[in-house]
């Protein structure tokens, strides 16, 4: 049996964008725009107490579920789910998230927050953070095409 281990971290990841808090957090609030960034939902309820979900995963290989619980939602401001991450049948890591959206200059600064507990080492936190950087880094390229 391997060790039953859980690994507490706190990362945040900042990010400025050329577009407006309004059109940066549209990008999280309109399933049809978040699934040009994210993976698409199969469920997506963005309000208070509603939820999003998802599925997927390499051809032939594991199956990873997103199971998220909005908490806050101030329009045009932030955001603060939590959700669990699961692989199969393992779960991987339970986390609190914050996302907030400052103005500057004529564009936004983003502030993600991660507040997560990684479980039994089947994630690390160090993975984690790497994969947001990418997904808000493709999310920064769609301000700059358009």
């Amino acid at each position: 049996m391997n060790e039953r281990i859980a690994l507490h971290n706190t990362f945040v990841v900042e990010r400025v964008y050329k577009a407006s808090p309004t059109r940066v957090f549209a990008n999280w609030a309109d399933p049809k725009l978040k699934e040009q960034w994210f993976s698409k939902a199969d469920e997506f309820d963005f309000r208070v107490g509603g939820a999003e979900k998802s599925q997927g995963g390499p051809p032939g290989g594991p199956v990873f579920t997103f199971d998220a619980q909005y908490q806050d939602i101030v329009q045009n401001e932030r955001i603060v789910y939590s959700y669990t991450l699961d692989m199969d049948d393992k779960r991987l890591s339970i986390s609190v998230t914050t996302v907030e959206f400052k103005p500057e200059g004529a564009g936004t600064k983003l502030i993600f927050t991660e507040q997560g507990v990684f479980l039994d080492g089947h994630d690390s936190p160090a993975q984690r953070e790497h994969g947001t950087k990418e997904m808000l880094d493709k999310l920064g390229i769609l301000f700059e095409n358009s």
